[in-house]
C-alpha cells in the first residue's frame, strides 16, 4: 500500500527538487601588482558559456603599472560576467565574474548571497522614535550677525582674502585678534553664521519652464575672485578661465604619487660629467659592417652595470631600517608610453653582452608600449637610467625611482673642438652629458663622482667593461 505513495512522492521530487542548485566559482579582482588597490577591465578575452581551463587568460586589466592578462585558476566554464569591459576603479577583492564547474548547467547559476552587512534596522527606528521628542528641541535659524565695533577695521591677509570672495561685510566679523585684528577663524565663522541666498519667486517661476536650465556664471563681487574656474561646455568653444577635466588613468595616478614621494622623501644630490663617444660610436660603426646593430643606449647600460660590479657600495637600496646591499645588478630603463613613464628591467645587466643587452631592451620597450609587461619584467631593479638623448635634449637632471639609490640621466652627444695632448692642435670629440641623481643618505657626492669617473672609463674606452 505504500508503494503508490512512493512512486508519487518520487515524481513529486523528479519534477520540483530533482534540479541541483549551481554553485558558482567566484572570480574577484586580483592584486596584480604589490601597489595596485583598484583596477580597471579592459577586454574580456572568454565569453559565457566558454570552457576555461586553468592558467587560461580570462581578461585584460590594467593596473597601476601596465595592462596585465588575469589568468584563470580553476577549470570550469565561464557562466557570468559581472564586470563589463570598460569598468574603472574596480576594488581589489570585488566580485567580477562567476565560474562553474565542467558538467554543470552555467545558465542555472545563481549569484552568492550578498556579504552580511550590519543591520541598520535599530539605529532607524531609533531615529524615528527620537525625532518627534528632538523636533521641539530644534534650534531656530541663526540671526544675522550684527556689526561690531565701529572702530578702525584691522584684518588679516587671509581673512580680507575670505571676506572679499564671498562678498561678505568685514564689520559684522567679530574680531578675536590682537588689537582688534579680524583673523581667518573670525572670518571663517562669520561664513558659517552668514544665511545663504534665497531666489525670488519671480525668478523660481521664470526657470522653471525651461527643460534644461544652464547654470549661469555669478560674477564674483568687485575686488573678489572665484574659487573654482568654471568647467568648459563640450561642443562649445572655451571661455577665458575655464577648463576640461582630464580623467587621470591608473598609471598615471602612481606615476604621481611616486614622484611626489621621491622628491619630498629622498635628499636629492646632482653631479654632472662629460664623455667622450668616439670609441663607442667607432665601435658601433665596426659591428655594423658584421651586421651587429646596437645603440648607444646598450653600451650606456653595459657600462652602468659594469660599474655597478666595480662599486657595489652604490648597489643598495633604501628600506624602513636603513641601506640594503643587493646581490644582484638589475638595470631599469625608462620607457615613455602613452599612458605614463614605465621601467622594465634588465636583470642580470652586469654578466650579459652588448648585443644581448641590446635584444632584450628592444623586447621590454615594445611590451612596455604595448602594455604587455608582467610585473616580474617591471618590478624591482637596483639602478635607473632614463635617455632623452633621441629627442636632442643635451642634459637634464631625473627623479629618482624609490627605494634606488640613483638614477642617470643621459643626453644627446655633441661635436665640440679640443686641444691634443700635445697643445698644438685641435681635434673633435662627440661629448655626451650624464647626470647623476643619488639619494644622499645611500650615496654621498665623493661615492658619487667616484661612480661617474669609473663609468667615464668604462664609455670611452669599452674594452675595458669585458674585464670589469
Amino acid at each position: 500500500p505504500q508503494s503508490p505513495l512512493r512512486f508519487y512522492l518520487f515524481i513529486y521530487l523528479f519534477i520540483f527538487g530533482a534540479v541541483p542548485c549551481v554553485t558558482p566559482l567566484k572570480v574577484q579582482m586580483p592584486a596584480l601588482s604589490p601597489t595596485m588597490e583598484e583596477g580597471n577591465i579592459v577586454k574580456w578575452l572568454k565569453k559565457e558559456g566558454e570552457a576555461v581551463a586553468a592558467g587560461d587568460a580570462l581578461c585584460e586589466i590594467e593596473t597601476d603599472k601596465a595592462v596585465v592578462t588575469m589568468e584563470s585558476n580553476d577549470d570550469g566554464v565561464l557562466a557570468k560576467i559581472l564586470m563589463e569591459e570598460g569598468s574603472r576603479g574596480v576594488p581589489l577583492g570585488t566580485l567580477i565574474a562567476l565560474m562553474v564547474e565542467e558538467g554543470q548547467d552555467w545558465k542555472q547559476v545563481e549569484m552568492p548571497p550578498p556579504e552580511a552587512a550590519p543591520s541598520s534596522t535599530a539605529p532607524a527606528a531609533a531615529q524615528v522614535a527620537a525625532a518627534p521628542a528632538a523636533a521641539p528641541a530644534a534650534p531656530s535659524p541663526p540671526s544675522p550677525p550684527k556689526p561690531a565695533t565701529s572702530g578702525p577695521l584691522r584684518l588679516s591677509p587671509a581673512a580680507r582674502h575670505i571676506l572679499d570672495t564671498h562678498g561678505l561685510d568685514p564689520k559684522l566679523a567679530t574680531p578675536t585678534g590682537p588689537r582688534g585684528l579680524i583673523t581667518k577663524e573670525d572670518a571663517l565663522n562669520l561664513l558659517k553664521t552668514s544665511p545663504a541666498p534665497k531666489s525670488t519667486p519671480a525668478m523660481t517661476a521664470a526657470a522653471a519652464p525651461s527643460p534644461t536650465p544652464t547654470p549661469a556664471a555669478v560674477p564674483p563681487p568687485p575686488g573678489g575672485r572665484p574659487n573654482i574656474p568654471p568647467l568648459s561646455v563640450p561642443g562649445k568653444p572655451g571661455a577665458p578661465g575655464t577648463f576640461t577635466e582630464i580623467p587621470a588613468s591608473n598609471i598615471r595616478r602612481v606615476i604621481a604619487q611616486r614622484l611626489t614621494q621621491s622628491k619630498t622623501t629622498i635628499p636629492h644630490a646632482y653631479a654632472t660629467v662629460d664623455c667622450d663617444m668616439g670609441a663607442v660610436l667607432q665601435l658601433r660603426k665596426d659591428l655594423a659592417k658584421e651586421q651587429i646593430k646596437v645603440s648607444v643606449n646598450d653600451f650606456i647600460i653595459k657600462a652602468a652595470a659594469a660599474t655597478l660590479k666595480e662599486m657595489p657600495e652604490v648597489n643598495v637600496t633604501w628600506s624602513g631600517d636603513g641601506p640594503r646591499a643587493l646581490d644582484s645588478i638589475h638595470i631599469a630603463i625608462a620607457v615613455a608610453t602613452e599612458k605614463g613613464l614605465i621601467t622594465p628591467i634588465i636583470k642580470d645587466a652586469a654578466s650579459k653582452g652588448v648585443q644581448e643587452i641590446s635584444a632584450n631592451a628592444k623586447a621590454l620597450a615594445q611590451k612596455a608600449r604595448d602594455g604587455k609587461l608582467l610585473p616580474e619584467e617591471y618590478q624591482g631593479g637596483s639602478f635607473s637610467i632614463s635617455n632623452l638623448g633621441m629627442f636632442g635634449i643635451s642634459g637634464f637632471s631625473a627623479v629618482i625611482n624609490p627605494p634606488q639609490a640613483c638614477i642617470l640621466a643621459v643626453g644627446t652627444s655633441r661635436a665640440e673642438l679640443q686641444l691634443s695632448e700635445d697643445n698644438e692642435t685641435l681635434r673633435t670629440q662627440q661629448l655626451m652629458t650624464v647626470t647623476l641623481s643619488s639619494d644622499g643618505r645611500l650615496v654621498d657626492d665623493e661615492l658619487a663622482s667616484r661612480f661617474l669617473d669609473k663609468f667615464r672609463a668604462n664609455l670611452e674606452r669599452p674594452q675595458r667593461m669585458a674585464l670589469a
